[in-house]
Formats: C-alpha cells, structure tokens, sequence
C-alpha cells in the first residue's frame, strides 16, 4: 500500500475511538486507492483496495465523489457477506448520505446498521451528528417560514396601510 494512503488511515484512529468529526478525503488519497485497485493482484487484494476506495470517496469533499462511493457501497451491499463487513458498507454509506446532505436517508441506513452492532460508537457518534443536523435544519427551516410569512403580512399591513 502507498506510504500516503496508509499514514492517512493511520490518522484518522482518533475519529474511531470516538471523536465528533467525520474526517474528509483529498483527491490524492483517492487517487492513490485507484491505483492500489488497479494493481491488486488477487480477489482478496482487490476486495480490500475496493472498501479503502469506497471509504476514501464518501469522505471527500466532491459530491461527485461521495455519489460515485455510494453507488460502490451500494453495488456491494447486493453480495452477501459476513456481517461486520455488512456493517462497515452499511456505515459507509451512512457517512456518503451525509456528506450529501440525504440526512434522512442517512439516518435510516445508520438504524440498519445498528441493528447489526447495536453499541457501536462510531456508527452512534454519527447518528447523532445526523439527528443534530437535521433538528438544526428543521429549526432554519422553521425560522426562515416564520421571517417569510412576517415579511407578507408585514407587506400586506404597508399595503393596507397606504390604501387609507
């Protein structure tokens, strides 16, 4: 494995033992997985490069990225496998969903995999970023309603106000 990628994974450990930051992925990181996929010399190589790339593009920071990653996750979720592997695709594309801004979607896959491992930390440390996520953007969404239906009805009063 590239001496980059793997310093890289390395330091991304203070994320899984806890930490509220979902780390993010540059395009040379991602690159360097693409390249490790196209020299892998077996299945199980290939596997394992497939889940670093997978991991490596619903972290980046291109849309286009996280899409292309969900859909790996997603294509891979059709084959069955053991069920920690089922858990790490299922978070991965909890985190895709997320970087998206699907938070819902996200939260309903990170349910799935909490089904699966139900006191895992780093799947429940996302969950609640999502759910925090979404109860502040319910809270803007309410806020810019209520400065909306304010500007109306202050519009309609101006205007009532000036008929007079």
């Amino acid at each position: 494995m590239d001496v980059k990628i793997s310093k890289f994974f390395d330091s991304i450990g203070s994320f899984f033992t806890g930490g509220d930051q979902i780390p993010w992925c540059d395009r040379d990181i991602i690159a360097g997985c693409e390249r490790e996929v196209a020299e892998a010399n077996d299945d199980k190589q290939k596997s394992e490069s497939i889940m670093r790339l997978s991991w490596a593009l619903v972290h980046s920071r291109q849309a286009e990225d996280a899409q292309r990653g969900i859909a790996m996750l997603e294509a891979s979720l059709a084959n069955s496998s053991p069920p920690l592997q089922q858990r790490e695709k299922l978070y991965l594309l909890a985190v895709g969903y997320y970087r998206t801004g699907e938070y819902a979607k996200s939260r309903q896959i990170l349910e799935q995999c909490l089904e699966i491992a139900p006191d895992w930390r780093q799947a429940l440390g996302l969950k609640k970023t999502v759910e925090d996520r979404i109860a502040k953007d319910g809270v803007i969404g309410i806020g810019i309603t209520a400065t909306a239906v304010g500007l109306i009805a202050g519009g309609i009063a101006a205007a009532l106000a000036r008929k007079k």
